[in-house]
């Protein structure tokens, strides 16, 4: 019998090139699928506190794709997508950003997200 895993797999993408994330925003918007990305930096603090909370997020949206963009290690989708500040959130649909939250609010993200949903719901009906 095998022990049960300590760990569940994360369901946040990790985007360490510009050809990954070129790939996921296509492959998402091809597929209709929502995005929801979280440019962060290891030396931002605030940044590297909202991880366990963007997880949780990430496990309760199954119909989204969250996806995680370290900026000093892909500068150039920083650059692309106007992010300045971190941790910066960008909602997006269909290869292109509807939605950007700036600075470490949980509360905020989450309401943010959940209007994205409840939005993107609508266009389904």
């Amino acid at each position: 019998m095998e022990a049960p895993e300590q760990q569940t797999k994360s369901r946040v993408v990790k985007v360490d090139s510009v050809e990954s994330w070129d790939f996921y925003v296509t492959q998402a918007a091809n597929q209709g699928c929502p995005i929801v990305a979280h440019f962060t930096a290891a030396w931002c603090m605030p940044s590297v506190a909202m991880n366990p909370f963007f997880e949780e997020l990430a496990s309760n949206y199954q119909d989204l794709l969250f996806l995680t963009v370290d900026v000093d290690d892909v500068k150039e989708v920083a650059t692309r997508m106007d992010v300045k500040a971190m941790p910066t959130f960008l909602l997006m649909k269909d290869g292109a950003s509807v939605d950007k939250l700036v600075g470490a609010n949980p509360e905020e993200i989450k309401k943010k997200i959940d209007g994205f949903v409840q939005s993107i719901r609508v266009y389904v009906a």
